[in-house]
């Protein structure tokens, strides 16, 4: 069955970049009706009288969300914070650190985008017209299409920080077991970190500081920055390289984590906003 929206008064108002439309302003049945990509998907919006609230768009699912990218991300700070202190613990231990860290990171991308791909318009009840997806298939969506390069930069996490455990013996393979993954994690993780910002921002850019959605996704932004700057510096090269750039990797990984960490808290403060 196919859900059609109602048809919008001639004063409607469409924002969005690249053919993206994540803002709609317009009248139905007499009211005035804002519509946010991001804050609709997320169940941040109030609903239209009568449709049903799904579990995916629940206060407790958002909380969730932010709790996970919590935990990895405090797990990646203490394993930064572990490799920097000399002595400290094996690297093998340290490794574990990390990859644990890396579960809750695609544990929480999945239920993201389990959430971006049955996202539905403010109109439409949430259990009508489209089957339940998994993973879904919505490139019409910046949305989704942030949240399904997050979700694979993720898994890319895994096999990095998983690899790292028992690194190879030569340089090569050092490079194409861990730092490959790494790298191209990191460069997915800022694909998606600037999507989930043009879907805020309803353009290429903004500078909303005080409205706490813009809040998150910039300083998650920032978090992928660090995380691409510390993958580029983790290359192991063939020869002897000055110890300032594996420890300056470090660091840049653990102050993108810090920013994960930080949007993660903000991401259960916003989840209130739906209860």
């Amino acid at each position: 069955m196919n859900i059609s929206a109602p048809p919008l008064h001639p004063a409607a108002i469409a924002k969005g970049a690249w053919g993206f439309v994540t803002y709609r302003a317009y009248q139905h049945n007499g009211k005035g009706i804002i519509w946010r990509a991001r804050q609709s998907r997320k169940g941040l919006l109030r609903r239209l009288h009568g449709l049903a609230v799904p579990l995916w768009q629940q206060p407790a699912y958002n909380a969730l969300i932010g709790a996970l990218f919590a935990i990895g991300s405090l797990l990646f700070i203490v394993g930064s914070i572990l490799s920097l202190w000399p002595g400290s613990l094996s690297a093998f231990t340290i490794g574990m650190v990390f990859f644990i860290g890396s579960i809750p990171f695609t544990a929480a991308a999945f239920l993201q985008n389990l959430q971006a791909a049955n996202a539905v318009d403010e109109f439409v009840s949430a259990s009508a017209g489209r089957p339940f997806a998994l993973l879904g298939w919505q490139p019409g969506r910046i949305g989704w299409i942030s949240t399904i390069t997050q979700l694979i930069g993720t898994l890319a996490f895994n096999l990095n920080t998983f690899d790292g455990l028992t690194p190879g013996p030569t340089w090569i393979a050092q490079d194409l077991a861990i730092w490959l993954p790494d790298l191209f994690g990191s460069v997915l993780f800022l694909i998606s970190g600037y999507f989930a910002l043009v879907e805020v921002s309803h353009g290429s850019w903004s500078w909303q500081p005080g409205d706490l959605d813009w809040q998150i996704v910039f300083i998650n932004l920032t978090g992928c920055v660090l995380f691409m700057i510390s993958g580029a510096m983790a290359f192991v090269p063939r020869g002897p390289e000055p110890q300032w750039i594996a420890t300056g990797a470090i660091g840049f990984t653990m102050l993108g984590a810090v920013c994960f960490l930080v949007s993660a808290l903000l991401l259960i403060t916003e989840s209130r906003k739906s209860a």
